[in-house]
């Protein structure tokens, strides 16, 4: 009944009026059929609306496209906002749902769908419109999957660290270079210029000494070129890593050995963590849900990027320790990100969390896109019925486990699925019960 009630104060029309929930608006409605551009006229027969509030690009992706193509026609209709809606109309005409999925990628103004209570990082010009910032949630008030109101701490990188840290999440020792008056939560570092020092083979704010090698990361989240600084005695210079262009996605430059100082802006340095050349991609689908792959570092070599036959980029299945679970659960629920990738550092026993980059899929994996969809299946309807927590009834797909030995380990099944031919090994795991796989 409370699903039904919210449901119909989600129908009314800013003059207070009923607007039909299969009326069709700017790109229209559409259900699936193996097409995301199967345009119908009404949401007839279908329970629920899902708006999808994202660039075309991201919206109409092969991972987007498969995984929302299996959740079930009679229970969800799907809804394409469109980028012309999304970029050139104002929110009172967008379209109806009750559940929205939003996030941000290049070209989105996020500070048009998402809810109150965060700010846009200095220097990033994705979230425009301040004075929409919280139009089309507070109107239509959907159920959200990824919390909006926390989708603007990814884009400064030292609010991510912020949140890691209040919820003891593990990261690099690190230090804020603030040129752009943040007003985030002052710790005693990062407090001005004035009191930073750079040497040789170091660099030290208010007495915190970050020591060479170490990372140089701007604080705008969407800026990916990264320095890594390395001492005299290996030979200094630095390697500059950012976003693949063909087959690289680093280069050396030996006679840069200052870091970067531009007026206006800032800078994390960190601890420059070794881990014998690869990085551990982790992906939630609610908090105890888990994948996890690594690939070569951009830093390793000459950023050469590897890949198969196929043009793809390799990446190879990854048993999480159960720490780095916690550390999964504990970064979904921190940034309420139901859908979300993070960054793993690996050394020794030790992991630590260096990136949070909110909504992410994993590519090329029709296992990873069943699980999705039904965990995601499972969070809607939990959410639209009126759950406190739609996650704390949330279960791993059953067919998940194989066969009837509860003893056999996450790398028998890889082997025995052919994990090791390009096939990605997922986890299900638990605070409560464990993990259910390894």
């Amino acid at each position: 009944m409370g699903a039904q009630i919210a449901r119909e104060d989600r129908r009314e029309s800013v003059d207070g009026s009923q607007v039909s929930a299969g009326e069709p608006r700017g790109n229209g409605l559409f259900s699936f059929t193996g097409n995301l551009n199967a345009e119908t006229s009404s949401t007839q027969g279908s329970r629920f609306v899902i708006g999808v509030c994202a660039m075309d690009k991201k919206a109409n992706s092969k991972p987007m496209t498969e995984i929302l193509s299996r959740l079930p026609r009679h229970t969800f209709s799907i809804v394409l906002f469109g980028d012309d809606m999304i970029l050139n109309h104002p929110v009172e005409d967008w379209p109806l749902c009750d559940a929205l999925i939003a996030f941000f990628s290049t070209g989105f103004p996020l500070e048009k769908v998402r809810q109150p209570s965060s700010r846009a990082c200095p220097g990033f010009n994705g979230a425009v419109g301040t004075i929409q910032a919280m139009e089309y949630v507070e109107l239509r008030q959907p159920i959200v999957v990824n919390d909006l109101s926390k989708q603007n701490l990814l884009m400064d990188r030292r609010d991510v660290y912020r949140v890691l840290k209040e919820h003891d999440i593990p990261t690099p020792r690190h230090i804020f270079v603030n040129r752009d008056r943040y007003d985030g939560d002052n710790d005693g570092r990062g407090l001005d210029e004035a009191n930073f020092i750079e040497s040789d083979d170091y660099v030290e704010l208010n007495g915190v000494r970050i020591h060479k090698p170490f990372v140089e990361k701007p604080v705008n989240g969407e800026n990916h070129n990264i320095y890594i600084y390395y001492p005299t005695n290996a030979g200094g210079g630095c390697k500059h890593l950012f976003r693949k262009i063909g087959n690289r996605s680093s280069e050396f430059h030996p006679n840069v050995i200052n870091v970067r100082r531009e007026p206006g802006q800032s800078y994390i340095y960190e601890e420059f963590i070794s881990t014998q050349g690869t990085d551990v991609k982790v992906y939630t689908v609610g908090p105890n849900y888990a994948h996890a792959e690594a690939r070569k570092s951009p830093v390793l070599g000459f950023g050469k990027v590897m890949r198969d036959a196929v043009g793809k980029e390799i990446r190879y299945p990854v048993i999480l320790s159960t720490h780095e679970k916690e550390i999964a659960y504990k970064v979904c629920r921190a940034f309420g990100q139901t859908v979300c990738g993070f960054d793993i550092l690996r050394v020794g026993n030790e992991s630590y969390v260096c990136d949070v980059n909110g909504w992410s899929f994993v590519k090329n994996s029709p296992k990873y896109y069943d699980d999705c969809s039904v965990l995601l299946r499972q969070f809607l309807e939990r959410a639209l019925a009126g759950f406190a927590d739609p996650y704390e009834s949330m279960h791993s797909p059953t067919d998940r486990l194989l066969g009837n030995s509860s003893s056999m380990s996450l790398l028998d099944m890889g082997e025995r699925s052919g994990a090791d031919h390009g096939e990605v090994v997922l986890c299900f795991c638990s605070p409560t019960f464990g993990c259910l796989l390894c």
